[in-house]
């Protein structure tokens, strides 16, 4: 075999490698993209769920405003409102910009700046939910009550049973807030390192 013959298989080889690790290249970051996604596809869906639960409940509210006869049960109506259809859409633009991150288009440094920006977005918005929502049970208690019972919350004898109820469902509220919020932190780090492993 001669000089030019030698050169021109070893090109030739050269290219074929190249290629070769290109379409692997391409196949690791397909596969971490897909991994990545993932990753945030069940939470979505349990906050989509979350959401529909939320509209409803509005939605309900908005049904009967006309009940709500007091400028504070108007208010504190208001307000139920606007939590339960600002607060799920806000959660589910951040899970969006945090899953909808592009790992093949990117350069590794982009990514992770990217990433960090939508994590923190995510965890912050979800720590203002659940701050706001000790507030909104608190709101959203005599809206019920004159909705569902026609009866003003704060003129009406409670007994012992609502300060019973209320310190339960404040405990309730609190470890599943902590569980849920420890699910998001869980799922992001986890998504953090399979970001990180393109460092390798």
């Amino acid at each position: 075999m001669e000089l030019e013959e030698m050169k021109t298989l070893w090109s030739e080889m050269s290219q074929e490698i190249e290629k070769q690790q290109r379409l692997t290249d391409k196949l690791i970051i397909d596969m971490t993209q897909e991994r990545y996604t993932s990753k945030f596809s069940k939470i979505q869906m349990y906050e989509s769920i979350g959401a529909l639960v939320c509209f409803s409940i509005a939605f309900f509210i908005i049904a009967n405003l006309g009940k709500l006869d007091t400028w504070y049960l108007m208010t504190f109506g208001g307000i139920a409102v606007a939590f339960l259809i600002l607060m799920p859409i806000l959660v589910l633009r951040s899970i969006n910009r945090i899953k909808r991150l592009n790992i093949a288009t990117n350069s590794y440094k982009e990514t992770i700046i990217g990433f960090t920006r939508a994590k923190k977005e995510l965890l912050s918005t979800q720590r203002f939910g659940i701050y706001l929502s000790f507030v909104i049970v608190l709101v959203i208690m005599p809206v019920t009550s004159k909705i569902l019972n026609n009866k003003d919350f704060f003129i009406m004898d409670h007994g012992v049973r609502l300060w019973i109820l209320v310190p339960i469902l404040f405990l309730f509220l609190f470890f599943f807030s902590r569980w849920g919020y420890g699910c998001y932190k869980s799922i992001t780090n986890s998504a953090e390192n399979i970001l990180n492993e393109l460092e390798d």
